[in-house]
């Protein structure tokens, strides 16, 4: 799958990529509420016989407006574009957002974006999308523009989970500022995964008898730190259950930025300067800070039997989900 990073000016579409159909929006998380949008571009493209494409915008626009606020991130980009090609896409269009972008009026978007650049034959996003200055453009200048220009548009509605609650990126981020990463899965439809480079510790973890691949998230992650069942993949697709701390580690240091130190189970060797990725699979317990080393290895000895416990048999809760070992190795990037 191919990914584009920059404007029409700078990086023409291959003519192969022309006249598809594209699912437009910011897409965070790849929840079940987007794909609902992106299946029905899917099918779309499928039917029609043409390029199923997702055009999405980088950085997130709350970033660019709010930079000292910037927001977290569910699924990065290079992580968001492996979940849409594990889905079926053909191509990612990760649009730059600037405050000049956030300038154009709806119209410009239109013509030079949707119709001059992509060709687009349809397009899909969601019942509320808004574009160009001032949020101009809505559903019904959207739909006026496609009868005008040449392309069909669907609106889909908001999905919502069995409880009629509309599932939201908003909402899957404060369940994982909550710990509740079990809850989270069943609105994303597949467990929170993180990406990242093993890198270099302290060590302490090998001395207790516990040696730990160390990983440091985005400065705005708000995932809640605390102790996690969870599982690793190492960059060649190799799965390794394990247990995983969050935080700042109180007990030897309650300093500096939070590690994530993900103990596998049955491996040995060495990890560092891997890109690999970790999904959570339950919260155990929060963060504590223990009097000692030894109550400390056998708290971790515990949460070990609860972590293997909790792993043991689970099955995919998705299509999406059973693909994750696939969509999250590094060397699939294409």
């Amino acid at each position: 799958m191919t990914v584009f990073h920059r404007n029409e000016k700078k990086d023409p579409l291959p003519e192969a990529l022309k006249g598809g159909v594209v699912a437009i929006g910011n897409f965070d998380g790849v929840h079940r509420g987007h794909r609902s949008v992106l299946k029905r571009a899917l099918k779309l493209a499928e039917e029609r016989g043409v390029p199923a494409l997702v055009l999405t915008f980088e950085p997130h626009p709350r970033t660019v407006f709010k930079p000292d606020q910037p927001v977290f991130r569910i699924t990065p980009a290079p992580v968001k574009a492996r979940l849409l090609e594990a889905m079926g896409f053909h191509s990612v269009i990760e649009y730059p957002f600037d405050r000049d972008f956030a300038g154009r009026s709806a119209e410009e978007f239109i013509r030079s974006i949707l119709v001059d650049w992509l060709g687009a034959s349809a397009v899909v996003t969601g019942f509320d999308f808004h574009f160009g200055k001032g949020r101009e453009g809505g559903p019904a200048f959207l739909m006026a523009a496609g009868e005008r220009h040449g392309f069909s548009v669907s609106l889909v509605d908001a999905f919502r989970d069995e409880n009629a609650e509309v599932i939201s990126s908003s909402r899957i981020r404060e369940l994982l500022g909550e710990g509740d990463v079990a809850q989270a899965a069943g609105l994303l439809g597949y467990r929170y995964t993180v990406e990242a480079e093993v890198i270099d510790g302290e060590k302490l973890g090998r001395q207790l008898g516990f040696p730990t691949a160390n990983m440091r998230l985005a400065p705005e992650a708000e995932l809640k730190p605390g102790i996690y069942a969870v599982r690793f993949r190492r960059a060649d697709g190799t799965l390794y259950d394990g247990v995983a701390s969050y935080g700042r580690r109180p007990t030897v240091t309650d300093n500096g930025a939070p590690l994530l130190e993900t103990y596998l189970f049955d491996f040995s060797g060495s990890l560092y300067c891997e890109i690999c990725a970790v999904s959570f699979f339950g919260h155990l317990r929060d963060e504590l800070k223990f009097d000692g080393l030894d109550p400390l290895v056998a708290q971790i000895k515990r949460d070990e039997e609860e972590a293997r416990a909790l792993l043991s048999g689970v099955q995919p809760i998705s299509e999406l989900d059973a693909k994750i070992a696939f969509a999250f190795n590094a060397e699939n990037e294409g």
